[in-house]
């Protein structure tokens, strides 16, 4: 960008930012950056500027790379969920397209501020992945890149297994949950006889389960149960987690997010003064933004129609509404905020993705038979109940652990929450040798093969062994 469109783009921050809190969002303050190409790359491989060293953050950025270099794909900008708020601009954008980026990045910081998803992430996080970078560089010092890697090759390849509602379940008070003898209770028994003994019989204690229940996030389980992990290679557990779980809102939020920025910086944008051609282009730009696809849902134009729906649905209440749901009319406004403030992509597209908007947004399901793609299913509510099945647990398979002492000898059991839909066991057998790796001892996954129960058994050894319940 020349001088003088900096300058231009500069005095249209003070008016987007102007816009924005007079139609009602409030985002902490944004520190917006002109960066190169290859320093957005860089930032959306790696998730958030740095992060630690990995092989797969260089893979991510050369696929990223080839595709903007292909003209097949280009990231118009970087936000950072931080106080203040970070976010980076291409500085080979035109002004008016960085113009409408700075109206979008500003409904995403108001949604990061507000949202009840985001209200237990790291707002210092940019420091955190610092100081973490830092420790993982020392760590290749004592024990070498290799050995660093290598632990960092196993815990990423389970990264996604952390409780995505970590607050809503307490720990146990001890870390010791290993089980242990009850002291026997007084009772009004105490003093019978008992025939051919001059004691009461002992009573056996009772079984405790380790954990007491189920345990959903993995990546926490390993790192304070793992029998021989060095505590160095906990903290590089912890930190990896302790990252995952700052990217977990923003993943729990796609539809939401996305389609409140979009919804946002549409208006912000239509209130500019803006010379006339260029609204043409923002027309353009916007529609860009919003075009559908044929084989997946494109999170900003379906979010986007599905405030807009909630908008005017609360606006204008049909009779039926007004006499059975007590809608007064003229609430579609507060009724988008509320939204925004508490649900997450789950229950924003469970409550409000109805029938009139799966016929409109020409949603439906589809297969691949005999080389051609074919249309199978257009039942709405089949339809969104699907959608809502492939966001559950972000897609990834749902594993908790059962028991961290099978067999009385510190094996690892886990289970696979199966609802139809099999495990790859390639990348099981090779997810399994990872956290076989972690553990240190033998690591049993039960899942279901071929509509029969299966265990999945990693031993020491590290070969997979697949064996069937009696």
């Amino acid at each position: 960008m020349t001088p003088d469109e900096v300058r231009d783009l500069e005095s249209s921050m003070a008016e987007i930012w102007a816009l924005a809190q007079k139609m009602g969002l409030d985002p902490y303050p944004t520190h917006f950056e002109l960066v190169p190409a290859s320093i957005m790359y860089e930032f959306g491989a790696y998730g958030i500027p740095g992060r630690f060293s990995h092989w797969t953050h260089g893979r991510a950025y050369q696929q990223i790379k080839t595709m903007y270099d292909y003209g097949l794909s280009k990231i118009y900008e970087l936000v950072i969920n931080t106080n203040p708020a970070y976010a980076f601009l291409l500085e080979n954008n035109t002004v008016l397209q960085n113009k409408l980026v700075a109206a979008h990045v500003l409904a995403h910081v108001d949604f990061f501020k507000n949202n009840a998803y985001f209200q237990h992430t790291n707002r210092g996080m940019l420091e955190a992945t610092s100081v973490n970078a830092e420790r993982l560089r020392q760590y290749e010092f004592e024990h070498g890149r290799d050995e660093v890697e290598r632990v960092l090759d196993a815990v990423l390849s389970i990264q996604e297994h952390v409780d995505a509602n970590p607050t809503l379940r307490a720990r146990p008070a001890s870390d010791d949950v290993r089980p242990r003898a009850r002291e026997p209770r007084e009772g009004p028994f105490d003093d019978l006889v008992y025939i051919g003994s001059n004691r009461r019989p002992e009573v056996p204690a009772p079984e405790r389960k380790f954990p007491p229940e189920p345990e959903k996030d993995l990546l926490l389980f390993i790192a304070e149960h793992a029998p021989d992990l060095e505590p160095w290679e906990r903290d590089i557990v912890h930190i990896v987690r302790s990252e995952q779980i700052y990217f977990l809102p923003q993943m729990q939020t796609k539809v939401m997010n996305e389609g409140w920025a979009s919804f946002w910086h549409a208006r912000i944008m239509r209130e500019m003064d803006l010379p006339q051609d260029d609204y043409v282009e923002f027309a353009r730009l916007h529609s860009g933004v919003l075009a559908a696809s044929r084989r997946s849902i494109n999170p900003y134009y379906v979010g986007m129609k599905i405030f807009e729906d909630i908008e005017r649905r609360w606006d204008q209440p049909t009779d039926e509404d007004r006499a059975r749901l007590g809608r007064l009319g003229g609430e579609g406004r507060a009724k988008i905020f509320e939204v925004r403030e508490l649900d997450n992509d789950q229950s924003f597209l469970r409550n409000y993705l109805t029938k009139d908007l799966v016929e409109e947004l020409d949603l439906y399901l589809y297969r691949l038979e005999d080389d051609t793609w074919v249309i199978v299913e257009k039942d709405w509510e089949v339809v969104r109940d699907t959608i809502l099945t492939s966001l559950t647990n972000f897609g990834q398979p749902y594993i908790v652990v059962e028991d961290g002492d099978h067999h009385r000898n510190r094996g690892l059991r886990l289970k696979h929450c199966f609802e139809g839909q099999e495990l790859d066991l390639g990348y099981a057998d090779k997810t399994l040798r990872h956290v076989q790796r972690l553990w240190g001892r033998s690591v049993h996954l039960e899942t279901v093969i071929d509509g029969r129960p299966m265990t999945l058994v990693v031993d020491d050894e590290r070969s997979l062994t697949v064996m069937t319940p009696r």
